[in-house]
Protein backbone atom coordinates (compact mmCIF):
# COMPACT_ATOMS: atom_id res chain seq x y z
CA UNK A 1 0.00 0.00 0.00
CA UNK A 2 1.39 3.41 -1.02
CA UNK A 3 0.05 6.90 -0.42
CA UNK A 4 0.23 8.36 -3.94
CA UNK A 5 -1.72 11.60 -3.45
CA UNK A 6 -2.63 13.76 -0.49
CA UNK A 7 -4.28 17.18 -0.44
CA UNK A 8 -6.66 19.04 1.86
CA UNK A 9 -9.55 17.46 -0.07
CA UNK A 10 -8.40 13.93 -1.02
CA UNK A 11 -6.03 11.08 -0.24
CA UNK A 12 -5.36 8.23 -2.67
CA UNK A 13 -3.82 4.92 -1.61
CA UNK A 14 -2.53 2.46 -4.17
CA UNK A 15 -2.62 -1.29 -3.53
CA UNK A 16 -0.35 -3.53 -5.58
CA UNK A 17 -1.55 -6.14 -8.04
CA UNK A 18 -2.09 -9.66 -6.75
CA UNK A 19 -2.13 -12.39 -9.36
CA UNK A 20 -3.76 -14.86 -6.92
CA UNK A 21 -6.93 -12.75 -6.71
CA UNK A 22 -8.81 -11.93 -9.91
CA UNK A 23 -10.34 -8.76 -8.43
CA UNK A 24 -6.87 -7.43 -7.61
CA UNK A 25 -5.22 -8.43 -10.90
CA UNK A 26 -4.78 -4.73 -11.76
CA UNK A 27 -4.23 -3.60 -8.18
CA UNK A 28 -6.59 -1.23 -6.48
CA UNK A 29 -7.07 2.31 -5.22
CA UNK A 30 -8.77 3.76 -2.19
CA UNK A 31 -9.92 7.34 -2.73
CA UNK A 32 -10.83 9.26 0.42
CA UNK A 33 -12.84 12.49 0.31
CA UNK A 34 -11.71 14.09 3.58
CA UNK A 35 -14.33 16.85 4.06
CA UNK A 36 -17.25 14.56 3.14
CA UNK A 37 -15.76 11.69 5.19
CA UNK A 38 -16.52 9.11 2.53
CA UNK A 39 -14.43 6.79 0.42
CA UNK A 40 -14.38 4.28 -2.39
CA UNK A 41 -12.19 1.30 -3.17
CA UNK A 42 -11.79 0.51 -6.85
CA UNK A 43 -10.19 -2.62 -8.28
CA UNK A 44 -10.16 -4.63 -11.48
CA UNK A 45 -10.79 -2.94 -14.82
CA UNK A 46 -11.95 0.29 -13.11
CA UNK A 47 -8.58 0.48 -11.32
CA UNK A 48 -6.79 0.05 -14.65
CA UNK A 49 -8.90 2.83 -16.19
CA UNK A 50 -8.20 5.07 -13.17
CA UNK A 51 -4.45 4.39 -13.50
CA UNK A 52 -4.51 5.29 -17.20
CA UNK A 53 -6.43 8.53 -16.57
CA UNK A 54 -4.00 9.47 -13.80
CA UNK A 55 -1.03 8.91 -16.15
CA UNK A 56 -2.64 11.10 -18.79
CA UNK A 57 -3.38 13.81 -16.24
CA UNK A 58 0.14 13.74 -14.79
CA UNK A 59 1.56 14.21 -18.30
CA UNK A 60 -0.09 17.65 -18.33
CA UNK A 61 1.61 18.67 -15.02
CA UNK A 62 -1.68 19.46 -13.27
CA UNK A 63 -2.04 21.70 -10.27
CA UNK A 64 -3.36 20.25 -7.02
CA UNK A 65 -6.70 21.90 -7.77
CA UNK A 66 -6.88 20.23 -11.19
CA UNK A 67 -6.06 16.86 -9.68
CA UNK A 68 -8.74 17.37 -7.02
CA UNK A 69 -11.24 18.21 -9.79
CA UNK A 70 -10.34 14.92 -11.49
CA UNK A 71 -10.96 13.05 -8.23
CA UNK A 72 -14.30 14.88 -7.88
CA UNK A 73 -15.47 12.85 -10.88
CA UNK A 74 -15.42 9.77 -8.62
CA UNK A 75 -17.54 11.51 -5.97
CA UNK A 76 -20.81 9.97 -7.10
CA UNK A 77 -19.32 6.52 -6.50
CA UNK A 78 -18.26 7.33 -2.93
CA UNK A 79 -20.99 5.96 -0.71
CA UNK A 80 -18.91 4.29 2.00
CA UNK A 81 -18.63 6.49 5.11
CA UNK A 82 -15.23 6.68 6.76
CA UNK A 83 -15.36 5.07 10.17
CA UNK A 84 -12.43 5.28 12.55
CA UNK A 85 -11.80 2.35 14.85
Amino acid sequence: MNLIYNSEQYSVLEFGAESEQEAMRFGGYEILDKPAQREIFIAGPLAETFRQHVRELIATAPSMEEFDEFLDSYGSLMAQPVVLH
